[in-house]
């Protein structure tokens, strides 16, 4: 049986789009689940777009999400080199554009580009050439002239304009295109470098490549693949077109949502685990209709055949729940490492960040989540007097300043502030009082965090901040009720 062999094509454009990462996780998961082959292939064909420190980006990237390729720039496995500009020096694609022009299948082009301008048809709203074919008909020894004469050119493939070209996608089946729709595509551009599908076919094949996953936007050049490999009597790989990802209005997932690159969403404060969990969903679906994955997970389970041809919805909301479960089940530590820098951006006061991280470690989804939860810590907030007032423990102003004023000597003299020796305090307070526990409570918690929703207790929150910062914010507590109260 011949080993399943992926890869993963990116250009060293930028950052690496959603789009891109899910290719590479397909094609990933597709090897790896047939113990098959992933190869990474770096296409630099288009020189103008070229980004520095793209490169990095990419194997940062791949590094970083366990997408390890097992071939690749930086691991030889006897087909490179695995960088497109590389095999362009090399000779490669001119050897075979070459060969195609012996069999007919292509053809040197001369024309310049006030004749290509000439050619400009509107086709479905868009401006494009189409080309005539002219240089077709021209003999060897005009051709041999031109050459010699040191004339532009690039070489076209000669697609015939009668019949059809079929070809079957494993996502969306057989479709059948009429060749009058293909144009005469360029193979070999007039720098001498390959344009993107040429190099595509040709190093897909001489890599050995069983099966090739791109975005369905690249359904309509799939056609001329197939002439191509069908030219050079190649077999045609086993295609495999993702949907499209769009945003939540429907359009496609750009630059302009914020978070259309991986590394957007980390700076974002997303964990990666739950990036690639996510990831693997836009537009895969697991029989159980499960949705928590780790990697090996999704190498057991993945198949691309579940794959859907719908356009898949990027929900920002979707992945924050995601990452939110993600952090729950997280080891402490590994958590408290991740935190720390929001942590540290909110509290510079000298408290236990452990403390406070375990408090929010379950309450948030993202990490700058923690900065609004947290940030009481720092400094007690300009708050409502309103808050003191609750129905549920048939509490008001009057009755918290009263309370306030009654507990302040209690916790100044309370000499261990750890939680268990408050709250032993307060609840001994209370049972003297015979008052219930949330009657207490309330108005301590909003005392000393001025907030109605606190990542912890009363109690809790007061051991962070000691003694003296506690006894501090229930004096001024005291004072805000008494001028509400006077």
């Amino acid at each position: 049986m011949t080993q399943v062999r992926t890869r993963f094509a990116p250009s060293p454009t930028g950052r690496m789009h959603v789009g891109n990462l899910r290719t590479a996780l397909y094609a990933y998961l597709i090897a790896k689940h047939e113990d098959g082959c992933f190869m990474l292939r770096i296409e630099d064909t288009d020189q103008e777009r070229l980004m520095e420190g793209a490169t990095e980006i990419i194997y940062r990237t791949l590094a970083k999400t366990g997408l390890i390729h097992d071939e690749g720039p930086d691991k030889d496995g006897g087909v490179g080199p695995y960088v497109q500009s590389e095999r362009q020096a090399a000779g490669i694609y001119m050897e075979y554009a070459k060969k195609l022009i012996d069999k007919g299948e292509a053809y040197y082009c001369f024309c310049d580009k006030e004749r290509l301008e000439s050619l400009k048809q509107e086709v479905a709203g868009k401006e494009i050439v189409v080309y005539d074919k002219h240089c077709l008909g021209l003999s060897k020894e005009e051709i041999e002239a031109n050459l010699a004469a040191g004339k532009s050119f690039v070489i076209r493939q000669n697609v015939p304009k009668e019949g059809t070209t079929k070809f079957t996608d494993e996502i969306y089946g057989e479709i059948e295109v009429p060749n009058t729709e293909l144009d005469d595509m360029i193979l070999i551009k007039s720098d001498g470098y390959p344009t993107y599908n040429f190099a595509n076919v040709v190093d897909d094949h001489l890599m050995g490549i069983t099966h090739v996953v791109r975005g369905n936007e690249y359904l309509s050049s799939a056609p001329k693949y197939n002439r191509l490999y069908e030219a050079f009597g190649w077999e045609v790989p086993v295609y495999v077109h993702c949907p499209l990802i769009t945003d939540e209005e429907h359009k496609k997932l750009s630059k302009r949502s914020g978070h259309s690159s991986f590394e957007d969403l980390l700076e974002q404060g997303f964990i990666t685990e739950a990036i690639v969990n996510y990831v693997a969903l836009l537009g895969w679906c697991p029989q159980d209709n499960r949705e928590i994955f780790s990697l090996p997970e999704l190498v057991k389970e993945f198949d691309y055949r579940h794959m859907s041809k719908s356009p898949a919805v990027f929900d920002i909301q979707k992945l924050k729940w995601m990452n939110g479960e993600y952090l729950k089940a997280m080891d402490f530590d590994s958590f408290y490492e991740m935190a720390l820098p929001y942590l540290k951006k909110s509290v510079t006061r000298d408290y236990d960040l452990k403390k406070i991280a375990e408090m929010v470690k379950t309450r948030i989804e993202i990490f700058p989540d923690i900065a609004p939860l947290v940030d009481f810590f720092e400094e007690l907030p300009e708050y409502d007097m309103a808050l003191y007032t609750n129905k549920k423990w048939k509490i008001n102003s009057e009755k918290s300043l009263a309370l306030l004023q009654e507990l302040l000597p209690v916790l100044d003299a309370q000499e261990d502030y750890s939680n268990d020796a408050l709250y032993a305090a307060l609840k001994a307070y209370t049972e003297q009082k015979e008052y219930k526990i949330g009657y207490v409570m309330w108005p301590v918690r909003i005392a000393v965090s001025g907030k109605q929703m606190t990542p912890a207790g009363a109690t809790e929150i007061m051991e962070v901040i000691g003694r003296e910062e506690t006894v501090r914010r229930i004096k001024k507590a005291i004072e805000l009720l008494g001028e509400v109260c006077a």
